[in-house]
């Protein structure tokens, strides 16, 4: 047991050591992505895609957004170098009104922290404006 844990320890200590001289890279194909004018309780759902420029694998540790209103899922195998990788992001479209949230992408890149962004608004068609009725007046009859 103990001659095994040595031989791990080695190993480990090793590829650590030959992981110095390779480091990963991330480059996302858009950093923002514009939801547009959407309506109340449309698919929230977003895809931010990133390759790995760098020659070592890209593993996403953590990713987090600034508010419980925007879900990130992040994936959860590493990223070969060359590979493209997927971060979902669901917004919740039941809160009517202009977003901006920023979600925080954790990794092991030459760049350990990188800000994607979504953005958008959210109307309700169920709740139209006096300023948006047309009607005709009485003295257009």
């Amino acid at each position: 047991m103990k001659n095994l844990l040595t031989f791990l320890f080695i190993g480990l200590l090793s590829m650590a050591i030959n992981a110095q001289d390779k480091i990963a890279k991330i480059e996302f194909k858009d950093t923002t992505i514009d939801y547009g004018t959407i309506e109340k309780g449309a698919d929230g759902l977003r895809v931010f895609e990133f390759t790995n420029t760098g020659d070592a694998p890209l593993i996403i540790s953590k990713v987090t957004a600034s508010c419980g209103c925007t879900i990130p899922k992040k994936p959860k195998d590493p990223i070969m170098p060359g590979a493209i990788g997927k971060i979902e992001v669901k917004y919740d479209t039941n809160r009517v009104m202009p977003f901006r949230k920023t979600i925080t992408v954790v990794s092991n890149a030459e760049t350990p922290k990188t800000a994607i962004k979504i953005k958008g608004t959210v109307i309700d068609p169920s709740k139209i404006s006096i300023l948006d009725k047309k009607e005709k007046s009485i003295m257009a009859q």
